[in-house]
């Protein structure tokens, strides 16, 4: 059994297993396909795709992750299961009722609805069902608390990504320690639309359901909802919480000082989660935060956000290390926001570059430097009122046209 006192991964918190296998949906042979269980039963939230064309694993997932006992997630890549109709609805089922079968060793009480499900890869094509079956088999013999269990799923849940993305909190609450564990992945097809790619966070603590969801939800919206690759969203982004309530502490009934420390914790982490996607996006080499201030209203913050964060020649000019700042006031000019064009500021890192709508002077080769930074800063003040927004982006290459020019699995 594992110390844990070096495990950064999903079997970090109490009451959790893990595993990862190969079972050849992907041609590579890496793994792909992976199992969380929790043999005394978790409770579970859930965050899905707004994009109106959903997998079948999203549509089964939301009516599962609704059960008040939840046993086991069990997970593909290289195929989405989207766009494939019934069929592609019963597959999903099929791979929940195999687990609960095979789980059975494990937890006698596992039913199908006590087993959550997800997908990523490839849309419009059948799951290879057998080999489905044959991965889940062997993933339920290799489960394990242990670092390597933890680190296997990780891979397994990968498509484009170049590494495993994982992070860890723990924090004491009524004097007892609380973990929270995540992994996630995604490196294209990423928008601040929803929860982004597949999301996988377990905890020990004990929380009521409800109060969970609503920290999943604010953890999610400022942090992987504020991630954009490349403007667009999946028809399979998943965000799971698994709670065991291992931990022994005082459960958490109100949004009391114990559920905002919660909550606090669970924040930063998927803050931790989001900037490591930024830095493995497809063919991305280095991430920046987009603050907007002084809009009109939040909604116009969001927007002017995201016009920079998406616009092509901002991403390119990241790559390049150049710091045009003309890109950005073009971008945020452009999208019909609420701005004073005689206020209009902007400033990279520290550096202001553009000031109440007149270039100012500065020192190119100190903002080249601060572009070409593994992470920075892109500042923008619209001079229109009291709100402010922000997000995260990455630059632009020719790797990802590459990636996205060769990619199917």
């Amino acid at each position: 059994m594992d110390t844990h006192k070096k495990n950064k991964t999903i079997t970090s918190p109490k009451g959790f297993l893990a595993a990862g296998v190969h079972c050849g949906v992907k041609k590579s042979g890496d793994n792909d396909l992976g199992l969380i269980v929790c043999p005394t039963g978790a409770k579970a939230a859930g965050v899905f795709t707004t994009n109106k064309i959903v997998s079948a694993a999203v549509t089964v997932c939301k009516q599962h992750v609704k059960s008040t006992n939840i046993s086991a997630a069990v997970v593909n890549s290289g195929n989405a299961n989207a766009c494939t109709g019934k069929k592609g609805i019963n597959n999903a089922i099929a791979m929940c009722s195999k687990t609960a079968e095979k789980l059975n060793i494990i937890n006698r009480k596992a039913k199908v609805t006590n087993v959550l499900v997800a997908s990523t890869g490839i849309i419009g094509e059948h799951l290879p069902m057998q080999m489905i079956f044959t991965g889940i088999e062997k993933a339920t013999a290799k489960l394990s608390d242990s670092t390597k269990a933890g680190l296997d799923f990780a891979k397994a849940i990968m498509t484009t990504d170049n590494r495993p993305k994982q992070a860890v909190r723990v924090l004491d609450i009524s004097g007892c320690k609380v973990t929270i564990a995540g992994t996630v992945k995604g490196a294209g097809m990423i928008a601040p639309n929803m929860a982004t790619t597949l999301c996988f966070i377990t905890t020990d603590a004990a929380i009521r359901k409800p109060l969970m969801t609503d920290a999943l939800k604010a953890a999610i919206g400022d942090s992987l909802n504020r991630l954009t690759v490349d403007a667009h969203q999946s028809t399979n982004d998943t965000a799971i919480i698994l709670a065991s309530g291992l931990a022994g502490n005082r459960p958490v009934v109100n949004k009391c000082p114990r559920y905002r420390k919660f909550a606090k914790a669970l924040g930063e982490l998927c803050d931790d989660l989001v900037r490591q996607m930024a830095l493995d996006a497809e063919g991305a080499t280095r991430m920046f935060k987009v603050v907007v201030k002084g809009a009109a209203t939040k909604a116009d913050a969001a927007e002017a956000c995201r016009a920079i964060a998406d616009y092509p020649l901002v991403k390119c000019a990241v790559h390049g290390g150049d710091p045009n700042w003309g890109r950005i006031i073009c971008a945020v000019g452009s999208v019909g926001v609420t701005l004073n064009p005689d206020k209009l500021s902007c400033k990279l890192g520290q550096i202001t570059v553009f000031k109440n709508g007149r270039p100012a002077k500065f020192d190119r080769a100190k903002a080249g430097k601060v572009i070409t930074q593994k992470e920075h800063t892109i500042t923008v003040y619209l001079g229109a009122g009291g709100a402010s927004d922000f997000c995260y982006g990455c630059d632009l290459s020719a790797e990802y046209v590459r990636i996205n020019a060769d990619y199917h699995t």
